[in-house]
């Protein structure tokens, strides 16, 4: 009998363990086609930005042994022109790349370094003779004097690594100079911090400004009958029902010198001269906060939706006036619906780009402008991309005091 209950036992065991198996398949079954589509969507081409970020370009497949050797020139002090070798594989894999017609690739990445550098890249090849004049060095030299200064065979070198930290050192307004020392650069130059700044500065008003239209809208929201709610709660949804692009061009309609805005502020008596609430920082802010303010209501209202209303009446009935038992109750029960509702907006803010570009002015374009900018008309992926890496990281940082802020257990009342 023993044996028998041992071996049913052991049965009955083997049946859950194939039970729950299933059960796990069918579950991972179910959530596959997520998880591909987060992959192939999401994750891939978050790695792929992160890996053109320090991808270098060309040169080291077009000009292999030229890219050697300046490696080893790098490493070299003090640094002055490259010797006579370079300048020799220099000229025969220019030679070759210019046949390949692989030489206006390895041009546009130099062009990176300075603005000049392709069209000396490309003047040499074309002029470059079968055989040198003396030595190369003299012969390239005589075809630019350019090629005598350290300052081209400097921007060679910091093309010729398969990866490179240039791409993210220019995202913040840094290079390498000729010496291979990170400094500064030039103050004429130097725009991707200012403009990520102004990303951040409007992010930031933006995401104030929603936050304070949309705590009391969802606080009447949760507190009204569910019928009546639910009515008002289309109006709230009712941006999304409309493109992004439309919405836009509304507002900026609206914000016009003889948009209804200024006439109504006119008729009203409030101002004697229009305001010129287009084409600048106040348009951009105004437009951004009426198509981001959703995101801030719905949150916040999800969360004060389950929040039980006797927890007030309860605060009240023992003596706490109403704003203190808001305060002391029922606000930081609401704050975990107000962070989720600010990081929702500001992540989605700073990646903002028809708006600012249709409302704002030059100096109100946002860093997703100078990433379209990047990419389609000076074809600069890399800096593009390093620019995006950025942005990243500044979610991801923005994700981490979330969770630091809000936690895993909710938040005490205090």
């Amino acid at each position: 009998m023993d044996m028998m209950a041992a071996g049913e036992t052991g049965d009955l065991r083997a049946s859950l363990r194939r039970a729950e198996r299933a059960r796990t398949l069918r579950g991972l079954g179910l959530a596959l086609p997520l998880i591909l589509f987060t992959l192939v969507f999401f994750v891939l081409p978050i790695a792929g930005m992160l890996v053109k970020s320090v991808q270098n370009g060309p040169m080291p497949d077009i000009m292999p042994e030229t890219s050697a050797l300046l490696q080893a020139w790098r490493s070299s002090e003090p640094r002055g022109v490259p010797d006579e070798a370079v300048f020799a594989a220099f000229a025969g894999e220019l030679r070759t790349a210019s046949q390949n017609r692989t030489l206006p690739e390895l041009a546009t990445r130099l062009n990176f370094e300075n603005a000049g550098y392709r069209s000396l890249l490309m003047a040499t090849a074309r002029r470059l003779p079968d055989a040198p004049v003396g030595s190369w060095r003299d012969t390239l030299v005589g075809l630019n004097p350019q090629w005598g200064e350290v300052a081209i065979w400097a921007a060679m070198g910091r093309a010729s690594p398969r990866l490179t930290e240039g791409y993210l050192l220019a995202a913040l307004d840094h290079r390498r100079d000729d010496n291979d020392h990170i400094q500064a650069t030039d103050a004429s130059r130097a725009v991707y911090v200012t403009s990520l700044l102004r990303t951040l500065e409007i992010s930031a008003i933006v995401t104030l400004l929603c936050l304070v239209l949309a705590y009391p809208l969802a606080y009447r929201l949760a507190t009204l009958p569910e019928s009546t709610a639910n009515l008002l709660m289309i109006l709230v949804l009712l941006p999304f029902w409309t493109s992004l692009l439309v919405r836009t061009a509304s507002w900026l309609v609206i914000l016009q010198r003889e948009g209804p805005l200024n006439q109504a502020l006119q008729w009203l008596g409030l101002i004697d001269q229009p305001l010129e609430l287009a084409f600048n920082r106040p348009g951009v802010i105004i437009a951004m906060t009426h198509v981001l303010l959703p995101f801030m209501v719905l949150p916040i209202y999800s969360v004060m939706k389950g929040i039980p209303s006797n927890y007030m009446r309860a605060a009240t009935s023992l003596g706490a006036p109403f704003f203190t038992a808001f305060r002391r109750v029922y606000f930081p029960l609401s704050l975990p619906g107000v962070t989720a509702g600010c990081l929702l907006v500001f992540i989605l803010a700073i990646g903002y780009y028809i708006t600012p570009l249709l409302i704002g002015g030059a100096n109100d374009q946002m860093v997703s402008a100078l990433i379209a900018f990047l990419t389609l008309q000076t074809l600069n992926w890399g800096l593009a991309a390093a620019l995006g890496a950025v942005l990243l990281v500044i979610t991801i940082a923005l994700y981490f005091i979330y969770t630091r802020v809000v936690g895993t257990d909710g938040v005490k009342l205090g």
